[in-house]
């Protein structure tokens, strides 16, 4: 489809190229190389972003950096209409991001090991550092939804967008499914999960005979991404975690252990570090409950029953998703499983070959229509298994885009395209009535010009 490169994208870029890492540390004397208002931009962050640039694989070009100085402007113009707007983004939602990119980076650098190696610190030092630009994007993106939030095209603009495609150069589409699931997990008894509590119960009574909790948090803790941190998790609000850990996190004064407790991912056991106004430092340990093989019989025996029901029509897809599927993402879409890339909003179309190689060998031999047999699934990286039960909803074969069969597509892009123009005119607004300086290395830049210019005026 069509690439639209514009002022309300740089900021989705920049905001995504800040999950890389920060390897090196800056130089004690820095270099001013921009002004937007109150807010200054450094030769060391303009040179981290071309670092990550590099780093991605792509070849030197010094160019590179008027692109990168122009959206780290854009991000600072935002931010400060954001100051002047009151607009905040809760810590829950910087922590939950910086979670993101932590796994995003753990699994590209082939493990916490090697990316603790590559970056010459820790994790939770990794995140204490990478938390002020992570929140600074996230209010700059919340600022750009607010000024396009009454932004909305028409069936006529939708047309019109189309026909600005001349009818030989339209995108050829690739196959695309509608799949729906319902997620099966097994339930443990009481009886079956007593060893596990009895496990972290040991554990507990060792903390309170006086060994090191962080040193057991480390041998014993099944939480991947604190363990090696010695279960700390630094500070969290009261929307971070779970409710049942969010409780004993605020229950408990600073030093204190919680007894052993349940949640949906297994039993913990918590200390309280430190309290900060609303805030709590914490760490804990975190036992994961196995599956038997009877709790698998039982699960399938469930599955069946729900299949032969799908089958006689005695219950809708989307029912029975809602009553019984355990993946929560999806329960109350009609289980319908959804994507979505840099480029488009979540649909429900999703192409074929971005389809779980799992799900793709179940529904590559379904009529549209069909309701599958239960399958087993173990997912190695959640620790998850059960079965699954999916359903083929519809079937696009590949096709030149039209706007009658792609109507959605065409929708979202010319939305895009003029929330887009509607970025644009609010920057060129601001640029009159903020004070912006750029040195004087950057201004032959051409992504830069508009930038300088008022610059240069203003002397």
């Amino acid at each position: 489809m069509k690439r639209i490169l514009s002022i309300a994208s740089i900021l989705v870029c920049l905001f995504l190229n800040v999950e890389s890492v920060k390897a090196q540390p800056k130089p004690n004397l820095d270099k001013v190389v921009a002004v937007v208002g109150s807010n200054i931009i450094l030769l060391s962050d303009l040179n981290q972003q071309y670092a990550i640039y590099l780093n991605q694989g792509n070849p030197a070009d010094p160019k590179a950096k008027c692109y990168f100085l122009q959206q780290m402007l854009v991000q600072k113009l935002l931010k400060q209409q954001a100051e002047i707007d009151s607009i905040v983004v809760e810590e829950g939602q910087v922590d939950d991001e910086l979670d993101k990119r932590m796994r995003y980076q753990t699994q590209r650098m082939g493990g916490q090991e090697k990316l603790e190696q590559f970056l010459q610190k820790s994790l939770l030092q990794y995140k204490d550092e990478m938390r002020p630009d992570v929140k600074e994007g996230l209010i700059a993106q919340k600022m750009q939804a607010k000024i396009t939030e009454n932004t909305t095209v028409t069936p006529l603009e939708v047309k019109k967008y189309f026909d600005t495609y001349p009818k030989d150069s339209l995108p050829d589409i690739g196959a695309e499914v509608e799949v729906g699931e319902i997620v099966l997990q097994p339930k443990l008894t009481k009886a079956e999960k007593q060893k596990y509590y009895d496990k972290l119960e040991a554990i507990r009574l060792r903390v309170k005979s006086g060994e090191d909790f962080g040193f057991l948090a480390k041998s014993y803790s099944e939480d991947p991404g604190s363990a090696s941190e010695g279960g700390d998790y630094g500070f969290i609000d009261r929307q971070t975690m779970v409710k049942e850990f969010t409780a004993w996190a605020f229950k408990l004064k600073a030093g204190e252990m919680s007894p052993v407790f349940e949640t949906e991912y297994g039993y913990h056991i918590l200390q309280v570090l430190e309290r900060r106004g609303e805030q709590s430092h914490v760490r804990h340990i975190l036992v994961r409950p196995q599956n038997t093989p009877q709790s698998l019989e039982r699960v399938k025996s469930k599955a069946d029953s729900i299949y032969q029901d799908l089958l006689s029509k005695k219950l809708p897809f989307a029912t029975a998703a809602s009553l019984y599927s355990d993946n929560k993402e999806t329960q109350y879409n009609g289980g319908m499983m959804l994507y979505a890339d840099n480029q488009t909003a979540r649909t429900t179309f999703m192409p074929v070959e971005k389809l779980d190689p799992s799900v793709f060998v179940v529904i590559d031999t379904m009529k549209v229509g069909e309701i599958s047999k239960p399958t087993q699934f173990n997912d190695q990286q959640s620790g998850k298994s059960g079965y699954k039960i999916f359903f083929l909803k519809s079937k696009i074969a590949p096709h030149k885009a039209s706007l009658e069969q792609d109507y959605p597509k065409f929708k979202e892009q010319a939305q895009r395209e003029k929330e887009s123009k509607v970025m644009s005119q609010w920057f060129e607004k601001r640029k009159e009535t903020t004070y912006i300086r750029v040195d004087d290395e950057f201004e032959t830049c051409d992504e830069l010009k508009l930038w300088v210019k008022k610059d240069k005026d203003s002397k």
